[in-house]
């Protein structure tokens, strides 16, 4: 099957990137190459990332035209390791497109999308444990704290405690077992809006992938080996990803956090960097060309 991946914000992100030949720039979720390929023809050098064995197939093919770009097999929250391993000190750019790429939802044999039957598994990294283990091994108190606090799930705990009674009488091993399981365990009214199974499934995929505490030390590590000037862009999908890189920039652009009766600043407290812009979403027109991009918004942050 073909790595296809619609690169979304694709645009917005390349400008906020302000590429030029002087630059070292990280793609840390290279994918299909989308992204890639553009900052490769617009910057000195591209390190292009993916933790994805497929993905490092395609991009070895797709980026094989350019001499400035360098491969890495490896997750983007090792962004100080690699670029120690390679020898860099710092980059000019670090660019993460999060969450899955169209090709994984697409292939069946990966388990990330509940309308396909496939196998429980949805390991970006094809290693570790899976969504079969999480399912099938997790107690119920567990599991309905992970719905809850990834997916946002108000029916959490109802999901965990059928998930656990069902898994007593045989193994849960396909994603059309766990859509059903799921189903059973709302109201009725719930199941008219929008399908049930998409926070159960997004929480999961976080749980299995370790998505937010990835996330989290990827943007401390991208931040101490910025150059001054360097840029962060964070394409994410949902608030729980986007809450992370809003609050990290946050951090990074607060000044003085002295009490106001305070005359004078005690703390030494100065901003770190600037926010290129609040935030981008996608135009009318990217959604008519691709609804996944529905939920995406781009953040960029400025280093000082």
């Amino acid at each position: 099957m073909e790595f296809i991946h619609k690169s979304v914000l694709f645009d917005e992100s390349i400008k906020a990137l302000e590429l030029d030949k002087s630059k070292i720039i990280a793609d840390g979720t290279a994918g299909g190459g989308g992204h890639s390929r553009e900052i490769a023809k617009q910057a000195g050098k591209l390190i292009a990332i993916d933790q994805d064995p497929d993905a490092i197939k395609v991009l070895n093919e797709r980026l094989s035209g350019f001499d400035n770009v360098i491969i890495v097999h490896d997750n983007f929250s090792n962004i100080k390791n690699i670029l120690s391993t390679l020898g860099i000190s710092g980059i000019d750019g670090f660019l993460l497109d999060l969450g899955v790429s169209s090709f994984q939802l697409d292939n069946s044999d990966r388990g990330f999308s509940f309308h396909k039957d496939a196998p429980l598994d949805m390991r970006m990294s094809k290693s570790g444990i899976s969504a079969y283990d999480v399912v099938n091994t997790y107690d119920e108190h567990s599991l309905a704290d992970i719905i809850y606090r990834y997916g946002e799930e108000k029916y959490s705990r109802s999901i965990a405690k059928n998930i656990v009674r069902r898994r007593k009488e045989q193994p849960i091993k396909t994603t059309f077992e766990l859509v059903d399981i799921i189903r059973e365990s709302m109201p009725a009214k719930e199941l008219k809006k929008g399908h049930p199974a998409r926070k159960t499934f997004q929480a999961i995929r976080i749980e299995v992938n370790g998505e937010l505490e990835r996330l989290k030390t990827a943007l401390d590590s991208a931040f101490d080996c910025l150059n001054p000037g360097g840029i962060i862009a964070v394409i994410s999908f949902h608030s729980l990803e986007d809450r992370i890189v809003k609050e990290k920039f946050a951090e990074w652009t607060k000044g003085c956090t002295c009490p106001k009766e305070f005359p004078v600043c005690v703390c030494g407290n100065k901003p770190k960097g600037e926010l290129l812009f609040k935030s981008k979403t996608p135009t009318e027109k990217e959604l008519e060309e691709n609804p996944r991009a529905r939920s995406s918004r781009l953040r960029a942050f400025k280093k000082y």
